[in-house]
């Protein structure tokens, strides 16, 4: 078959013709084989600059090149070419512009989409393997194309945003962290950026413009303070709405787990020898794993009748800890009011209980939320919830398995935001 014919087969390399065609059978260091196509240029081609897209006609200097192109069958395929550098009189002595290869790049830009398209599917390890490139050129190629589809955080379409959730990520261990914003809505990623403080969101806040900022309606957060506080600052007339999640979790961590273990440690020092059996018994039904366990559950999803049984036996041996239970249990009631004025009025009666109490963990805790019991009464008119971010940092631990950890954070982050586009 005449060169012309192949070229043409092969899609062509405008600007170049094949003059030669040869293939190198596998060897010992390398594992597959190669088809090894020359090019020459075309004469009186007209060559450009690179950088302002000038026509050139002066050659500066001529470098031979080797270039990836898609493979054919099962072989590689390689470019042998010369590469020249014109004399640009706006630029001076630059690259010329080839359209179908990036200016510095060794690979073609139909093999270097082919490795972006494969790098949206499979590890980039993966895919290095399977064209025989290195780890480094695809994750470029992949952060190129992230870049060029997604665009900039900051041009973001950012109009039709009206709830917000907010919450952090681990970045990677010792305490590195990334803050995470998405639309409710939509469940689209708008931004992510490292930090999990105040000025981490600050370009988010920028990017709405005043429009966008004023048309925020609600924002879900942890119970964060950093970010109630950036929050309140820039969107002034958005509705915080706390989490119940992170509020049940403070609460065990802050009263359920004080209280369980100031009561063991008070049956403790009160034993007396011939009452020892009996109190170990009973510091044990309280501090053992299972106690924890059904005291956290929310009884209507107790498994089975034993399970009842026991949680109510662990109940009737301490009155504080069945005062911290009831507590926790209305304190989750609250999250299911629809009505404002019915949910202050429960909160303003569970507050008030906490008080009565006398437990110190509890009035303390009682007392910190009332401070903030604006953003638990918000959630009556805006029930929200950060679930939805729960399973999209679920999904980013997924991705930093799959990939081993991500040394660039910038492209990162772009994986994050392709992975969480948004539904119509």
């Amino acid at each position: 078959m005449a060169f012309k014919e192949i070229t043409a087969l092969l899609g062509g390399w405008p600007g170049f013709e094949l003059v030669d065609v040869k293939r190198e059978e596998a060897t010992e260091q390398r594992a597959t084989a190669r088809i090894v196509l020359t090019l020459k240029p075309v004469a009186d081609y007209p060559k450009t600059c690179s950088q302002c897209g000038q026509q050139v006609k002066t050659i500066h200097d001529v470098t031979p090149r080797e270039i990836r192109d898609l493979p054919i069958l099962e072989a590689e395929t390689w470019l042998v070419l010369p590469r020249a550098r014109v004399l640009c009189p706006r630029c001076g002595p630059t690259v010329e512009s080839v359209p179908w290869l990036d200016r510095y790049q060794r690979v073609t830009k139909r093999l270097a989409e082919l490795l972006g398209r494969m790098a949206q599917l499979m590890p980039i390890k993966r895919v290095a393997e399977l064209f025989g490139v290195s780890w480094d050129t695809v994750k470029e190629i992949d952060k190129r194309s992230l870049q060029a589809r997604l665009g900039p955080m900051e041009k973001s379409a950012f109009s039709d945003v009206r709830r917000i959730a907010i919450d952090e990520f681990a970045l990677h261990r010792g305490q590195r962290y990334a803050t995470l914003v998405v639309d409710v809505d939509t469940k689209r990623v708008l931004w992510v950026n490292r930090g999990r403080d105040a000025e981490a969101l600050t370009g988010f806040f920028e990017a709405l413009g005043t429009k966008g900022r004023e048309r925020i309606e609600a924002v879900v957060i942890d119970m964060a303070r950093p970010f109630v506080k950036a929050v309140k600052t820039h969107l002034p007339h958005a509705a915080i709405v706390y989490d119940l999640f992170h509020a049940l979790q403070r609460y065990t961590a802050q009263v359920l787990d004080r209280v369980r273990m100031d009561e063991a440690n008070k049956i403790a020092r009160s034993s007396r020898d011939r009452h020892r059996l009996r109190t170990e018994n009973l510091r044990r039904m309280i501090t053992g794993k299972g106690a924890r366990w059904l005291l956290l559950r929310d009884r209507s999803n107790l498994r089975s009748s034993g399970e009842r049984v026991r949680l109510e036996e662990l109940l009737a041996a301490n009155q504080s800890l069945f005062v911290v239970y009831v507590l926790k249990e209305d304190l989750r009631e609250l999250w299911r009011l629809r009505d404002p004025v019915l949910a202050r009025d429960s909160w303003e009666s569970w507050y008030q209980r906490a008080l009565e109490s006398g437990i110190a963990a509890v009035v303390r805790f009682a007392d910190r939320l009332q401070l903030e019991a604006e953003y638990i009464i918000n959630h009556a008119m805006h029930p929200l919830h950060t679930s939805l971010l729960e399973g999209v940092n679920n999904k980013i631990k997924v991705m930093k398995r799959i990939a081993y950890g991500y040394r660039d954070e910038q492209y990162f982050f772009l994986k994050i935001r392709a992975a969480f586009p948004g539904i119509p």
